[in-house]
């Protein structure tokens, strides 16, 4: 959601009132002063997307660290909070990418906590990788394409998500775990 702040609570009662578990707003558009108005009326968790991030980040000289910036986010309320994700379709490198879910992993004046959504061109491909470079499978790990584009439709994108996820867990490449599961190899084809 987005708007003023009467339209966000507009908004936010018509999302509950349908039956929504979650309300997503465009954090950098409404504001610290929005998203914290919004906390106090949510009954529903806040998923603060960062849309608009890159003007704030690609250049050295402007913004701020994404370290301090999910610190604000985070005070103000929202529950999850995008990081990008690796091999992302943005600008984005893999390094800053892990510092921004170890970030939001880490601990904060005892509170606070928010869930890393990691999302941009992800599918079972970097299921591995992520799990690698962070140790936590404690994050959100949205995919779009890579669910939607699978070559045998939505559910064997769901099914080869997942078989990434327990290669990683398993601490097998994907090759290998591949050998027995259609969707993961079918997937690897696709995508990789």
């Amino acid at each position: 959601v987005s708007g003023d702040i009467d339209d966000m609570r507009r908004r936010h009662d018509t999302v509950l009132a349908m039956g929504g578990t979650c309300l997503m707003v465009s954090i950098n558009h409404v504001g610290i002063s929005g998203v914290v108005a919004l906390r106090k009326h949510s009954q529903l968790p806040i998923h603060g997307h960062r849309n608009f991030w890159g003007a704030l980040s690609r250049h050295e000289c402007l913004g701020v660290d994404f370290k301090a910036y999910q610190k604000i986010w985070r005070v103000a309320g929202v529950d999850h909070l995008h990081t990008n994700g690796l091999r992302n379709k943005f600008c984005e490198s893999d390094e800053s990418v892990v510092a921004s879910i170890n970030a939001c992993l880490a601990p904060l004046l005892g509170g606070h906590e928010v869930m890393p959504v990691v999302s941009s061109g992800q599918w079972a491909g970097q299921a591995v990788d992520t799990y690698r470079a962070v140790g936590s499978v404690d994050m959100m790990y949205l995919c779009g394409g890579g669910i939607m584009a699978h070559p045998q439709g939505i559910a064997a994108g769901i099914r080869s998500v997942r078989q990434g996820w327990e290669a990683a867990l398993k601490g097998m490449t994907l090759a290998d775990y591949a050998e027995t599961r259609i969707e993961l190899q079918q997937a690897m084809e696709m995508f990789g």
